[in-house]
């Protein structure tokens, strides 16, 4: 009911990490279940140019999420943003590629100016969920002295523990955006 990962157990409402935490964003999905095969697609399109994986991605989530994107009526959609310098080193932003995207086919402005990623992080996956909440403190900003939407929706291409998630929301809120919910092309399990 927050999060979106998959339940093994079907009569919670919330995952082990949702039941115990807050969270800054209000809510979100998840496209693929993160597993082996999303594992290995996702590090293609990140570290080995398949960019044309975003259109498959956008289109899959637009078929899957279009309703309830439509219901949550956003203003626009905010691909996570990456460090310039792992921008530059990448060449580009595969969560920007699949918000284009999907943006394209719902008829959803992009904003990709309004969150910036002011601080060089390390790698999300190579810590643990202590570490990834201190390792985004405070590295995400806005541009501007406030944010002129009500309400967002921030893509991304992973969501396991919700820390990049959160503390992007967090930057969004203290600078007046009222809902922040979150798609990602793939979601880590909710025991």
């Amino acid at each position: 009911m927050k999060c979106g990962k998959p339940l093994e157990d079907e009569s919670l409402e919330y995952c082990k990490r949702c039941q115990k935490h807050s969270h800054a964003f209000d809510r979100g999905r998840g496209l693929f279940r993160y597993d082996d095969h999303m594992r290995a697609s996702l590090a293609a399109f990140k570290y080995h140019g398949r960019r044309e994986y975003s259109i498959y991605y956008a289109r899959e989530m637009a078929h899957a999420f279009e309703s309830q994107i439509s219901c949550w009526q956003p203003q626009a959609l905010i691909p996570i943003p990456l460090h310039k310098s792992r921008r530059r080193k990448r060449g580009y932003n595969q969560a920007e590629l699949t918000a284009r995207e999907l943006g394209r086919m719902l008829r959803i402005p992009v904003d990709t100016k309004v969150l910036l990623r002011c601080k060089r992080t390390a790698p999300q996956k190579d810590l643990n969920e202590r570490q990834r909440r201190e390792n985004l403190k405070t590295a995400f900003k806005i541009s501007g002295d406030d944010v002129k939407y009500n309400t967002v929706v921030l893509i991304d291409d992973i969501y396991t523990t919700g820390s990049t998630m959160d503390a992007a929301a967090r930057a969004l809120k203290e600078k007046g955006v009222r809902k922040v919910y979150f798609l990602c092309i793939s979601i880590g399990s909710g025991r």
